[in-house]
């Protein structure tokens, strides 16, 4: 047997305790079947206080909205309209995201409008008094004149800008920053034309602020983008204008796995393999754009680094703290000199620790290389952290009645007698679709034990995005069921997520 290359899942409160509670799950996935979706509405809205705690460290005033994209589940949405108004809010992308933060309990003055714009999408908005970030000086005109085709209060707009390009270091060093090209914003090139615009629309829309969204983890470019939206709020200000809002978008990141040296020793062995030094990691050698070219190791790793120290509301903090390219001033010193409020739209961050997606194994084949082909009551369509580009190992949940070492992680309840061959074992996951390509992972897992038909697999952290994001029903296969769980005292309960309401127990008990 090879030795085991981990990618242990970073586990927290109370995500962390719902999966050392085995006969909880299966007894949920024997009610309502695999895959299930369970999520924590109680976490998202401790991760909204994280972010404002950050605001308050740097003493900023402003709004913590929720990309609606990352998750549509009722029970999150619920559970932030309920927290403060003044504090939290939610950005949506579509018509039916709109719909669905209304009818969830926010109010218009909490809602901010992105993403492409149809024409039902953007009366809908503006109908209620949604605040429309418009995309482009077009999109703003189409906004204008459906205000003044059915004769409503004007809208309030953050125009969206991109382009951002800023020579850095306090003596014009010559190295530049620039943001990569986005299709979202208007550029920065054509700030004269937009505010033109703005000027040109003054019946109909009301700029209060200025937002942008960067597609980088890279804090350079970000800072650079908020040192010159800075400057365009001062443009406005100069045109009588009166903003006061600078929303910096989302792509806070989330840390996926524990431990670093694992993830290190992942990422470095995973290229000896596509070298041909080492036996394979991936089914039929997949490389994550990693590829071997007469003995050289070629490409780039397309993952997720998914071992981040400074994530969600600590790469905020580093964002507002460390001094920004161009000027040398701290972001955080920018916004409070120029009195502009922070507006952030994190998405993954938000949700970070609220769920995870349980999966029946149905079989499992040994292989001639002595892996293990595992056969899951799931489709990659239901899990999609690999198609972001994430590696993490899912969480092994015997059938209760086992009992775990005491130095097991969590879910790991193979008992203390099992035989030799219980020990550490490679799998591949596949999904239940009649496909050769429905792998749930390419990476060969590793898992305490070899799992038997009936346990379950717990892929820990998916409400981001990879719980049901691409779920579809090939095959006529079912779509997860999704579950919302509370604690109560010392036990659990759950419900139905659209059952769900931030007032009452699950079960309906006040």
């Amino acid at each position: 047997m090879r030795v085991p290359l981990y990618l242990r899942p970073r586990l927290e409160p109370p995500l962390d305790a719902l999966l050392d509670t085995p006969h909880l799950l299966h007894t949920l996935v024997d009610a309502l079947g695999s895959p299930l979706n369970v999520l924590l509405p109680d976490r998202v809205a401790e991760n909204a206080e994280r972010f404002l705690a950050v605001y308050r460290k740097h003493h900023l005033a402003g709004r913590v909205t929720f990309a609606h994209k990352a998750n549509g589940a009722d029970s999150l949405l619920r559970r932030l309209a309920a927290a403060d108004p003044a504090a939290v809010g939610v950005d949506v992308a579509s018509l039916g995201e709109l719909q669905h933060a209304l009818a969830s309990g926010f109010t218009p003055d909490r809602i901010t409008a992105t993403g492409p714009k149809d024409p039902a999408f953007l009366w809908l908005a503006a109908r209620t008094g949604v605040t429309v970030h418009p995309d482009s000086i077009t999109e703003l005109g189409q906004l204008a004149g459906l205000v003044r085709r059915f004769a409503l209060p004007r809208v309030a707009v953050l125009p969206r800008l991109s382009g951002f390009d800023a020579a850095t270091g306090a003596g014009a060093t010559g190295v530049r920053v620039r943001s990569r090209r986005s299709r979202f914003g208007t550029p920065l090139t054509e700030a004269e034309a937009l505010l033109d615009a703005l000027d040109r629309h003054r019946d109909a829309v009301e700029p209060v602020g200025v937002a942008y969204h960067l597609d980088t983890t890279g804090l350079a470019e970000k800072a650079v983008a908020l040192e010159q939206c800075v400057g365009f709020l001062d443009a406005l200000r100069a045109r009588g204008r009166d903003p006061r809002v600078l929303d910096i978008g989302g792509g806070f990141g989330v840390g996926y796995v524990d431990d670093a040296a694992q993830w290190d020793r992942y990422t470095t062995e995973l290229g000896n393999a596509v070298l041909g030094t080492r036996p394979a990691l991936t089914w039929r050698g997949h490389g994550y754009g990693l590829r071997n070219e007469g003995g050289t190791l070629r490409g780039a790793l397309a993952l997720y680094p998914a071992h981040r120290p400074d994530a969600g509301p600590g790469y905020l903090d580093e964002l507002l703290t460390a001094p920004a390219p161009a000027t040398g001033r701290p972001p955080a010193t920018l916004l409070l000199e120029h009195l502009y409020d922070l507006s952030t739209q994190p998405g993954r961050a938000l949700v970070d620790q609220c769920g995870a997606v349980l999966a029946r194994v149905l079989d499992v084949t040994p292989t001639g290389s002595g892996d293990l082909l595992v056969r899951l009551a799931m489709n990659a369509g239901d899990m999609s952290l690999e198609e972001h580009g994430v590696l993490v190992d899912p969480v092994l949940l015997p059938r209760p009645g086992d009992s775990a070492p005491a130095d097991s992680p969590p879910g790991d309840t193979t008992p203390a007698d099992s035989p030799p061959d219980a020990g550490p074992v490679g799998v591949h996951l596949f999904g239940n679709l009649c496909l050769e390509a429905d792998l749930i992972t390419r990476r060969t897992v590793f898992l305490p034990r070899r799992p038997r038909p009936g346990d379950l697999l717990a892929f820990a952290n998916t409400a981001g995005y990879a719980m049901d994001f691409h779920a579809h029903r090939a095959q006529r296969q079912p779509v997860a069921r999704t579950v919302a769980v509370v604690r109560d005292g010392g036990s659990w309960r759950w419900c139905l997520d659209e059952e769900y309401w931030p007032t009452t127990h699950p079960g309906g008990t006040a």
